[in-house]
């Protein structure tokens, strides 16, 4: 059982700067993996940004050289800084985590609410 709880949203000017936080709660010890998703109203939900357990990440084309993610062990928190805001990263943006299932091969995963990230031009 895991809660996730995103915060940091809000409006920015185009080449503005924002940092999304996601607070994991519950079996945060057991999470393989955590990553970013954004979904813009008439569009999929897509993949943003991932860190491993290792801490090796992964960055969406349309987002790597502005946005990072990051994670801070102690505080069971994750980051993506996002700089060089465009108003098409305007999106609800939502924490993904995922853990290996007590039995079993696959993985479970766990959603936040998503927070809104507002750019304008």
């Amino acid at each position: 059982h895991v809660q996730l709880v995103e915060s940091g949203g809000g409006l920015v000017q185009a080449g503005g700067s924002l940092r999304l936080s996601c607070a994991g709660t519950g079996s945060t010890s057991s999470i393989n993996s955590m990553g970013w998703y954004r979904q813009a109203p008439g569009k999929q939900r897509e993949f943003v940004a991932s860190i491993m357990q290792g801490g090796i990440t992964n960055h969406a084309a349309s987002v790597k050289g502005r946005f990072t993610i990051s994670r801070d062990s102690a505080k069971n928190t994750m980051y993506l800084q996002m700089n060089s805001l465009k108003p098409e990263d305007t999106a609800v943006y939502y924490c993904n985590a995922r853990r290996p299932a007590v039995v079993g091969g696959s993985l479970i995963e766990y959603w936040g609410q998503g927070t809104q990230v507002t750019v304008s031009s």
